[in-house]
């Protein structure tokens, strides 16, 4: 999986966006694991700082990654990326544009 991110003008909330490339497999593969990224992120939603356009990219791998995979790569990832949101509640306003 790949994140891509930036700033966004509506600071209150974050925008998702999600590819999953034909490449991944057919129409009901990519909507599973579409399906399973949305979930990811509806979870994890109150856990990130707001602001935030992020783009979730799936790639090959994601057709034999289990949830719990994806979810801990989405969760490293976001980490990585400083979109968590920080024990007491202060938004990361360091960055203009984030790509990993």
């Amino acid at each position: 999986m790949v994140v891509y991110c930036r700033r966004w003008r509506d600071r209150e909330k974050n925008r998702l966006g999600l590819t999953v490339s034909t490449k991944v497999g057919k129409a009901v593969q990519r909507n599973k694991i579409r399906r399973r990224l949305k979930e990811i992120y509806r979870l994890n939603e109150e856990r990130l700082c707001t602001g935030w356009e992020i783009i979730l990219v799936a790639r090959i791998r994601s057709r034999s990654a289990s949830y719990s995979e994806l979810e801990r790569d989405f969760i490293s990832l976001c980490t990585r990326l400083k979109l968590m949101a920080k024990e007491n509640n202060e938004k990361d306003t360091n960055m203009d544009s984030k790509i990993l």
